[in-house]
């Protein structure tokens, strides 16, 4: 049986010094893009899928974030959990968990942007988390990224098993931000900071492991120059500017 999820949360605590300038007075979810902030497309895409309750963590510009929140009709029910220290991926998530229940629920960096392909990146998230599975990560194609990706983040077998990069190698894929994990898989993991990636090499380790590969467009928002870009390969889309982005 696959998942049917009902909650999520999105990620939005981080400093995003990489983005700075445009990050000094205000969170990284909150910048603009083809007219909405990623926070709000992040929403949107949940909404779609009928995710009901979203948990949104805040540190850097809390207040900002909130009060943006504060606007934002439902659905989704949306929730700030305010950090007194930076928790990290792994470490906020662990401290949202009492909103979740006991079903899977998606996790979204606050800066991942995403074009859907044929059918959406997020049901397939939960088509791919059978019943054997504990999480399962929408990765993308390094060779269509705009952006530096350095050496990639994973390979991928037959069956949608990631494995991480060994030393020295290049992989094909690069983690996009998204996925959608059950609450159990943090089951044991102390409070305070740490990183996602050790649950999920947790779930590599007993083989509860998923990757779905996106077929639509994603895009890197790491510096301010990946942000104008994105924001011109999307006015591309809209004018059919087909000089963007070799001009």
């Amino acid at each position: 049986m696959t998942a049917r999820p009902h909650s999520a949360m999105v990620l939005a605590a981080g400093l995003a010094t990489r983005m700075r300038p445009l990050t000094n007075e205000t969170a990284k979810p909150l910048l603009m893009l083809g007219g909405r902030t990623l926070l709000d497309h992040a929403l949107d895409h949940l909404v779609e899928e009928g995710v009901a309750t979203v948990v949104v963590n805040a540190f850097w510009q809390g207040d900002k974030v909130a009060e943006h929140l504060a606007g934002h009709s439902p659905p989704p029910k949306t929730i700030v959990l305010r950090e007194t220290e930076l928790l990290d991926t792994g470490g906020g998530v662990r401290n949202a968990l009492g909103y979740f229940g006991a079903d899977p629920f998606f996790v979204i960096n606050g800066d991942a942007f995403w074009l859907n392909g044929p059918v959406p990146a997020l049901r397939r998230l939960a088509q791919a988390c059978t019943d054997d599975v504990d999480v399962v990560l929408l990765v993308h194609r390094t060779f269509q990224v705009h952006a530096e990706t350095g050496l990639g983040d994973f390979a991928v077998n037959q069956i949608g098993e990631p494995r991480r990069r060994r030393e020295k190698e290049i992989v094909p894929y690069i983690f996009a931000g998204v996925s959608l994990m059950r609450p159990g898989l943090l089951e044991g993991m102390a409070p305070g900071p740490f990183s996602m990636n050790l649950v999920w090499d947790r779930a590599m380790e007993a083989g509860r492991i998923r990757a779905v590969v996106h077929d639509g467009i994603w895009f890197h928002l790491t510096t301010p120059a990946d942000l104008a870009e994105a924001e011109g390969v999307l006015e591309a889309r809209v004018t059919g500017d087909v000089r963007w982005p070799w001009r």
